[in-house]
């Protein structure tokens, strides 16, 4: 009988628990990162009563979570990269929104500061053409520098954003290592898996996987969390703690590195790939930098050619024209670490070669080397300080001397757009026309003609204080012209150059271009023998054009990026680009976040509570229950029968 009673009784604490277990199920249904829990039974054997083996009833092994350990991982991985590209296309938008806008764009001011010198070419001695063209330049430099500042703005918030994901790494990093310690213990006071809080684990591990990769390693310690390329986070009970720090070479820019020892070492951006972080640090990386520089070398590129040109002008007071806008100079940053007392300077001498790339200058103790960033190709190596320019940029040791492991960074481009000024408000200071005219005299008697004449860099007033008076010799085979300053002659036809030493007759080409002195005309036709022309120096320039008419050119001159592009479509390129990438981030983040809701489905099909078949399960142990109640019921009507028999 006591059999009986202990088999009824263990179906019961079997139901029971069944029942508990089921109803904390249909309690935690809506519970964030809860699995479903079953009762895994056993049988309590069987006693050999010599007729055959009767049994002892259930015993209730353990209480089992179902959750699939594949799943999850995949889970935390898919999680990881939907976030990373998540965040990556979210800050991508802001900079696709500013300059993709027609009315915040750069492309709408540049073609008025344009239309501005085409109102200018038609009426040069206009003071409201004058007063327009310089309106239209500072419109243009308040649009530069308003995009900067925006992309400046855009970083702090990138620094901020760091911040913020290295606080919550932390604070999941500590509350990882806290289960791991309160698992531990449970583990080892019951020997039984203590389910609620492994499924706590296991979400703050998903959501730690948001800020960056995470790989888990099963010790006997608990948990090892691991983020990035493999950076230990947690291992047992032990926190790595993150901190933001500045970078050594960058104030305003936040790394992220570890503390260890007291001491702490920065971590390079490329080892904390995934989730939130590594969205932000690509971000900043391979499109913040890049379209800060690209906007930088626009403005760098329009202000230097611009002034080239501008300088060869004639303003209405008589004198050449200066520098129309201020031209930035590139930004080298000194390494907090370096230890030599080496200055470096940094200058752009071709504005034509400038790429948006920033660049490594560190020296070994051996050798010099200059490195591309972001993508870390050597630009130069070799035991002497890099004399030779790189993409436009040369490099400079002002004093002092590197010691081993000193590095500078220099940045060409990325202040161009903040430093971009109109350096003239007198309107009389815009130098419409050109220093100097020419004239083929009424009396020549021959069909010559000479063009209106341009000069160079190498042009001073000086050149021309005596006007000159070029004759044609007919007489002379083949004809010549004389009459030339005592300067070398340079006669360029067809692209091929000739030079004639001082003093000597020069050879008369019909169309060729004869430079001297800082000036080139082109003398065309079939003068007579006798005839001249006159080169003197432009008394007024105040209804003068010819230099605006160069100036206007320069909208579609192809002077960026090796003399393959214009401002315009360098400007339509970086909105090319940066649309390309939002697009592309757009779907490629479309479909991690579909593959990632999949992952999840089928991890709820398995391990989330199904309200229906909690209900079945429910009728089923009460049943259970019910049925081993009547067993005990039975068990005490034949205590009763045998009771009575014994009166």
């Amino acid at each position: 009988m006591a059999n009986i009673l202990s088999i009824a009784q263990s179906g019961l604490a079997a139901a029971q628990a069944g029942i508990a277990t089921t109803g904390h199920n249909i309690a935690n249904q809506a519970t964030p990162g809860y699995s479903r829990q079953l009762v895994i039974q056993a049988s309590m054997g069987g006693q050999n009563l010599g007729y055959g083996f009767i049994g002892n009833g259930t015993r209730v092994e353990t209480v089992q979570r179902v959750y699939n350990d594949f799943l999850g991982t995949q889970a935390i991985s898919t999680q990881g990269s939907a976030s990373q590209l998540a965040t990556y296309y979210a800050q991508i938008s802001k900079i696709n929104n500013m300059i993709a806008d027609s009315s915040s764009g750069l492309t709408p001011v540049l073609q008025d500061f344009f239309k501005g010198i085409q109102d200018l070419v038609a009426n040069p001695a206009s003071t409201s053409s004058r007063q327009a063209m310089l309106s239209g330049a500072e419109s243009l430099a308040a649009r530069f520098q308003n995009m900067s500042g925006q992309l400046q703005s855009m970083n702090d918030g990138v620094n901020t954003e760091i911040s913020a994901a290295v606080t919550n790494i932390n604070a999941y990093a500590k509350q990882i290592a806290q289960l791991n310690d309160a698992i531990g213990k449970a583990q080892n006071g019951t020997g039984q898996p203590p389910n609620d809080l492994l499924d706590q684990r296991d979400l703050v591990i998903s959501e730690l996987s948001k800020q960056t990769k995470v790989s888990v390693v099963k010790q006997e310690s608990g948990y090892g969390v691991f983020i990035g390329n493999g950076q230990p986070l947690v291992v047992g009970t032990d926190v790595l703690e993150l901190k933001t720090i500045a970078s050594p070479t960058d104030l305003s820019r936040l790394e992220v590195g570890y503390v260890t020892n007291g001491n702490t070492i920065i971590l390079p951006e490329n080892s904390l790939v995934g989730g939130n972080l590594g969205g932000l640090f690509d971000y900043r990386s391979k499109t913040l930098d890049t379209m800060q520089n690209s906007l930088g070398r626009i403005a760098i590129g329009l202000a230097e050619t611009f002034n080239a040109q501008h300088k060869l002008g004639q303003d209405q007071n008589g004198a050449l024209g200066g520098d129309f806008f201020s031209m930035a100079a590139p930004l080298v940053n000194t390494s907090n670490n370096n230890t030599g007392t080496a200055v470096i300077g940094a200058s752009i001498t071709n504005v034509s070669a400038l790429t948006t790339n920033d660049y490594r200058l560190s020296y070994d103790g051996t050798n010099y080397k200059v490195t591309r960033m972001p993508d870390s190709v050597s630009m130069y190596s070799g035991a002497a300080f890099p004399g030779a320019a790189i993409d436009g940029v040369s490099f400079s040791l002002t004093s002092g001397t590197m010691a081993a492991g000193d590095e500078f960074i220099v940045k060409p481009t990325i202040n161009g757009a903040a430093n971009f000024n109109v350096l003239i408000n007198d309107l009389s200071k815009i130098a419409a026309g050109t220093p100097i005219r020419t004239a083929a005299p009424t009396a020549n008697s021959g069909s010559g003609t000479i063009s209106s004449g341009k000069v160079d860099a190498s042009f001073a007033l000086a050149n021309i204080a005596t006007p000159v008076t070029l004759t044609y010799d007919g007489t002379s085979l083949p004809p010549t012209l004389t009459g030339f300053p005592a300067t070398a002659v340079t006669v360029t036809t067809n692209g091929v150059a000739t030079t004639f030493a001082s003093g000597t007759p020069v050879t008369y080409t019909a169309g060729s271009t004869i430079s001297f002195a800082g000036m080139a005309i082109e003398i065309a036709g079939a003068p007579a023998d006798g005839d001249t022309f006159t080169i003197s120096a432009n008394s007024n320039g105040s209804g003068d054009n010819r230099n605006m008419l160069a100036l206007g050119e320069l909208q579609t001159k192809k002077v960026l990026q090796g003399g393959t592009t214009s401002y315009n479509s360098a400007y339509s390129q970086v909105v090319s680009m940066v649309g390309n990438k939002a697009r592309e981030l757009q779907t490629n983040s479309a479909a991690e976040t579909t593959l990632l809701k999949q992952i999840q489905t089928a991890q709820q099909s398995e391990s989330g509570v199904n309200l229906d078949e909690e209900a079945t399960n429910l009728l089923r142990y009460q049943q259970a229950y019910q049925a081993s109640g009547k067993v005990m019921q039975a068990v005490s009507d034949m205590f009763d029968v045998l009771i009575s028999l014994a009166r």
